[in-house]
């Protein structure tokens, strides 16, 4: 079985999807439908999907626990807005993920 690693250094954790919530997986895949966005633009998609509103204090750690797993990547937009975007780990995790749900992976 390949296990998805972080390349974080010499301490690489597991950055698999198994190890996620579900609202990190799903912060994923709102990424993955359109890369590089804003965190108002990943709330505003997840928002739509879950119908209700999304707390500011549960998004913004998630995506924080997220960049340190080395599944995406934050940069700086401007002075007060971060960009997000998959890194390739995560979209070999998300790619291994459908897999698995197709039940072509064992």
């Amino acid at each position: 079985m390949r296990s998805v690693l972080a390349d974080d250094g010499d301490d690489a954790e597991p950055a698999g999807l198994a190890d996620l919530t579900a609202f990190q997986r799903d912060i994923l895949r709102t990424l993955d439908r359109e890369d590089h966005r804003k965190g108002t633009a990943i709330r505003a998609g997840l928002e739509a999907y879950y119908g209700v509103d999304v707390n500011h204090g549960r998004l913004y750690p998630s995506l924080d626990q997220l960049v340190e797993k080395g599944l995406i990547e934050k940069s700086k937009r401007n002075r007060r807005t971060n960009d997000y975007a998959l890194t390739d780990a995560a979209r070999d995790a998300l790619a291994e993920y459908d897999a698995w749900i197709d039940g072509g992976a064992e």
